[in-house]
């Protein structure tokens, strides 16, 4: 079938922006409504926009200037402050074009704009050798850092025969470079089909909530324990994904144990939590400070239900929770690791809450925390 002529493209594209559908278009062209519709989704693409230059990179203007700078003999450092540039910007733009007798504006121009076309051809898929040497010393299970030491040794002289340990990680790793095999992943140490930023952490929690409102911008009165009703919260784990909800009150150490019925998904999890809060005074539904756990996916819906402000700890910051980090390892007593938590019923976790609530404690002056609560309430 034969193309659109120009003429044709100029006419569709009128009777679209008039508002004509596109088998009315079809069939005042004589063309085939597939046809229409294809350049009519074109037509619906945002425009490509045009390359430009960043401010930070050297204009052709200042490379004519360089160039004219290096025919008068002047330095590196005397262009540089013409140009209002570093003298090291100038220095290694005269260096990778040529060196000061064969620099020319128009080719390192040209040059420059050349390098910075994405995306860049694969330096494993263009050099067929050095792929070949790669996947031969990747078979020998070599480590890429292996592979491109070596490489700097076996092959002084030539320089399309280095490649990074890092180009080799990607080129594995990222298939859609088609460089490497990705079989050959396989034969790396860990045999990982996939790589992770320095610093990853799956227990950081980072990036899974939304909405959250951090530590830093819990009240004065919470940070210093002065008026109760601000509590801590986490889950206290057992086997098979079972768990209970802990909270402890920040100014009397006040406990409450909450029974999570099923698996610790967030709906149930902060149905819980929400049932339990909502038995208490006003007086004491305050706050609630929580860890990055996804647990805690919906807590705009606990705030709603509630009224109890969520604040979020920093991720691995247990210190920022004390009080209920303290709580936690006391209740490891009457709820030991490798257990599960299905067993308990919420009369056993509330017997357990009422031991820990009938303790003096020394941090309460040697008051137990009921009494410190109910002296709190007065």
């Amino acid at each position: 079938m034969r193309r659109l002529s120009e003429a044709e493209k100029s006419f569709i594209a009128a009777r679209w922006r008039a508002g004509a559908p596109v088998r009315g278009i079809a069939r005042e062209a004589g063309r085939p409504v597939r046809t229409i519709r294809t350049y009519v989704e074109r037509l619906r693409q945002a425009p490509r926009q045009p390359r430009c230059r960043s401010a930070w990179q050297l204009s052709l203007a200042e490379r004519e200037e360089i160039s004219r700078g290096l025919a008068e003999g002047r330095s590196v450092r005397q262009i540089a402050a013409g140009l209002g540039r570093s003298p090291s910007t100038v220095c290694r733009e005269v260096g990778r074009n040529g060196g000061r007798r064969r620099y020319r504006a128009a080719r390192a121009e040209g040059r420059a704009w050349s390098c910075a076309r994405r995306p860049k051809p694969v330096k494993l898929a263009v050099h067929a050798q050095l792929r070949a040497v790669v996947e031969g010393r990747l078979a020998l299970q070599w480590s890429p850092q292996q592979i491109a030491r070596w490489l700097l040794v076996a092959f002084p002289d030539q320089e399309q025969m280095r490649v990074s340990h890092e180009t080799i990680y990607l080129s594995l790793f990222i298939q859609s470079r088609g460089a490497l095999r990705k079989e050959l992943a396989h034969q790396l140490r860990r045999g990982h089909v996939a790589r992770r930023p320095r610093g990853y952490s799956p227990m950081t929690g980072q990036g899974q909530l939304r909405d959250t409102v951090h530590i830093s911008e819990r009240p004065a009165e919470a940070e210093d324990r002065a008026v109760p009703g601000h509590w801590e919260g986490d889950l206290l784990l057992g086997t098979s994904r079972t768990c209970i909800a802990t909270l402890v009150e920040r100014h009397s150490r006040f406990v409450m144990l909450v029974k999570i019925p099923g698996r610790r998904t967030s709906s149930e999890v902060t149905a819980a939590l929400a049932a339990k809060v909502q038995e208490l005074p006003v007086a004491l539904k305050r706050s609630l400070t929580w860890d990055h756990g996804k647990e805690m996916a919906l807590h705009t819906q606990f705030t709603i239900d509630t009224g109890v402000q969520v604040y979020f700890c920093d991720p691995r910051s247990p210190w920022q929770r004390g009080s209920n980090e303290n709580t936690n390892g006391l209740l490891r007593q009457y709820f030991p690791k490798g257990k599960s938590m299905a067993r308990y019923t919420q009369a056993d976790l509330d017997e357990v809450a009422d031991r820990l609530n009938g303790r003096p404690r020394q941090t309460l002056g040697w008051k137990t925390p009921s009494q410190a609560l109910e002296q709190a309430l007065r």
